[in-house]
């Protein structure tokens, strides 16, 4: 289980996040939403460690990684799609993928046993890669550098390093964005494959409500920053404040409190948010 609490992060006097309190359980994709400028990408940084909050904290499976780096979180099981200039350009996309999973497993590669031993394990890391290439369709351009990938199959190679961590917790911010129309099915499907597995926890920014609405189990709406709904898809996506930020109306009363209201506490899948 992944949980915030009251986390708040400040730009001088600008408030980016606001005291967003949410637990994410296994088994669940939660779809974070709200227009340009509401935190969520912020929010993404906060969990992952890209951004050290000014207040607040971040438990992992019951464990609180608030004081680790983004790498250390990775370790614990945190895992964020990958973006190009975390890869090595003039290696190939195979010997990418399988310097991801050789870093995620343990084995002689790590011990530095006898030359068969180690020849054996990089025989196995290497299978491994070939899997996670074929799920994300890219076996065919597993020889050609990463470098010359255009940007729909970076993002791919993107998927596949996250898979070859094998996280509890799978991280997307827009996984679709750049992609074409032929392109983006691709790694849908493979968030479709992903909710299969109710071990782990799937949150995923995208502006794409089509997209949300297929997908998500649960919508969380960041407003300026703050949490201002929760629920299942169909009851936060009629909302005033869904509707204001995407289909351009002007409700009445947009306000959280008019919104799929979120109850005091933590329940089993919600969040709430706190106004300082």
């Amino acid at each position: 289980m992944l949980q915030t609490q009251d986390l708040t992060i400040r730009f001088g006097g600008h408030v980016a996040v606001n005291a967003v309190s949410c637990r994410f359980e296994p088994g669940t994709l939660t779809a974070i939403v709200g227009p340009n400028g509401a935190g969520k990408t912020t929010y993404f940084n906060l969990i992952s460690g890209q951004l050290k909050a000014s207040a607040g904290t971040v438990h992992l499976d019951g464990r609180e990684i608030s004081a680790m780096s983004a790498s250390a979180r990775t370790r614990a099981g945190l895992g964020r799609a990958f973006q190009l200039t975390n890869l090595f350009p003039n290696l190939s996309v195979l010997e990418n993928v399988r310097l991801a999973v050789q870093a995620s497993q343990d084995g002689p590669h790590r011990r530095g046993l006898n030359l068969w031993s180690i020849w054996s394990d990089h025989t196995a890391l290497t299978k491994r890669a070939h899997e996670i290439l074929e799920a994300v369709s890219m076996s065919e351009r597993q020889n050609a550098p990463v470098s010359s990938l255009p940007h729909g199959d970076q993002r791919k190679i993107e998927v596949a390093l996250l898979m070859a961590l094998d996280p509890l917790v799978y991280m997307f911010d827009e996984p679709t964005a750049g992609m074409s129309h032929d392109e983006a099915p691709v790694i849908l499907d493979l968030i479709r494959a992903l909710k299969k597995d109710k071990t782990k926890t799937i949150l995923l920014v995208e502006h794409k409500m089509d997209v949300v609405r297929e997908l998500a189990d649960r919508i969380i709406v960041l407003h300026n920053g703050a949490l201002v709904a929760d629920g299942e898809p169909a009851e936060v996506i009629a909302s005033p404040v869904v509707q204001e930020a995407y289909l351009g109306a002007s409700p009445q009363n947009a306000s959280a409190q008019d919104v799929a209201p979120t109850q005091p506490g933590l329940p089993p899948q919600g969040g709430r948010s706190e106004q300082p």
